[in-house]
């Protein structure tokens, strides 16, 4: 099942006020504050989750109520898991941020790594598989901008330079084998692509106006595809924003949003939705983005799905699951764990000084941004290989003032102001 084909019929508004999230307290929980990347249900009782920087795979046949760890954590070395994705109940896929592909041809027991990709994918950052045989992924945050491509379960691949749209690529979403949707960042901001050729050509049906912002997340309504939504993840002091289209993406409304690391969005209908991101948990609407209501369930949202239209889940620092009249069950939610940044000195003079405190593998941009939220300049990308210290020295050619300093890797983004 598409994770996006999901409302079988519309809900009326007494209805859509009835759903409510509820933590999955069954699952195990990670064994520190880190969050759970990803999950994916094939319909209502099948489903898998991965929790992200642990590197474990969790599969549930009863919707949740009990959940079996197929991968323990870090069995594969600590490769970050940022994805999994099934084509049907024996095969499937998970992407990670460490550079390794996996597929899975018995329903997630084995893994072994796609070696036959040239060239071997950075990162996925994103997956989608429609139809019968056919998947689609698409990396990476920190770039390049690619898409992957197959149309016989795995066994061969198509890998789509997507340079000239974007140089980071976070989420692709299809309607069927040819037509669909990749989002993520270039040089301007945000972006939003189309193709209705199975990825050989691109339409840019949105570009942002703020360098450094990500349409992290898309969904396109089952009920009516002329209908799309996208969250636009920013920088502080720049609003986390929501985007709207009903016109197949010819035209956008933009809304902000309480968070400006807003990553998971889901709507049940045009108007009753959902947000979360890296430091906030449900966040609800029932007049399309226009206010917001802090549900203060969740935490670290990254993806909310459907199954029908009373029956979601969502990845966060646990799984969450939306029905109607859910009872919430008492969780204790946990703050992303942040890196440990040091700028010596602070104030600053002519060479900024930074020792950061790695918890592992890792991936990292490194922004400097203004105090407005407006991009100077991006200092540095670099791979991390192991938990440990990295000290970074950079010229600092800039005027007195305050700025501020943006870390995006492979558990979130991060700000710390700086002063010269």
């Amino acid at each position: 099942m598409k994770k996006f084909y999901f409302l079988l019929l519309l809900l009326t508004s007494i209805s859509n006020a009835q759903l409510s999230w509820s933590p999955i307290t069954s699952i195990q929980a990670n064994p520190g504050v880190q969050r759970f990347d990803d999950v994916f249900f094939l319909n209502e009782n099948l489903g898998w989750a991965v929790n992200g920087y642990y590197s474990g795979l969790f599969k549930t046949t009863d919707g949740g109520i009990t959940w079996t760890q197929q991968i323990t954590n870090g069995q594969f070395g600590y490769k970050y898991f940022r994805n999994v994705e099934f084509i049907n109940e024996n095969i499937g896929f998970i992407g990670t941020l460490s550079g390794v592909f996996y597929k899975s041809i018995d329903g997630g027991t084995t893994w072994n790594a796609i070696t036959n990709i040239s060239p071997n994918p950075v990162a996925i950052c994103g997956l989608d598989a429609v139809g019968t045989a056919t998947i689609y992924g698409c990396g990476a945050y920190f770039s390049p901008g690619f898409i992957i491509k197959s149309t016989d379960s795995g066994a061969t691949w198509q890998y789509i330079d997507m340079s000239a749209y974007a140089n980071a690529l976070v989420e692709v979403l299809f309607l069927d084998e040819n037509i669909g949707f990749a989002s993520g960042s270039n040089d301007a901001g945000a972006v939003i692509l189309k193709t209705i050729d199975g990825g050989n050509s691109w339409t840019t049906l949105y570009n942002g106006t703020i360098p450094g912002e990500y349409v992290w997340k898309l969904q396109v309504l089952s009920s009516n595809t002329n209908i799309i939504f996208g969250s636009v993840e920013s920088v502080d002091p720049n609003p986390g924003r929501m985007l709207k289209s009903v016109d197949a993406g010819t035209t956008w409304i933009s809304k902000n949003v309480p968070d400006p690391d807003i990553q998971a969005i889901g709507f049940v209908d045009e108007n009753h939705g959902w947000i979360g991101g890296h430091i906030t948990g449900f966040y609800e609407t029932f007049d399309a983005g226009t206010t917001w209501t802090n549900t203060t369930v969740g935490s670290n949202l990254n993806r909310i799905i459907f199954i029908n239209n009373e029956l979601g889940y969502a990845c966060g620092t646990t799984i969450y699951k939306m029905t109607n009249n859910l009872a919430v069950n008492q969780f204790t939610e946990q703050a992303r764990k942040e890196l440990v940044v040091r700028v010596i000195p602070n104030p600053v003079k002519e060479i900024l000084n930074l020792e950061i405190d790695f918890l592992g593998t890792d991936n990292l941009i490194l922004g400097l941004y203004s105090q407005t939220g407006q991009l100077i300049k991006q200092l540095k990308k670099d791979i991390i290989t192991a938990a440990g210290t990295k000290i970074y020295s950079f010229d600092f050619p800039y005027s007195k003032g305050t700025y501020i300093l943006n870390l995006h890797t492979n558990t979130g983004r991060q700000s710390l102001k700086i002063i010269k």
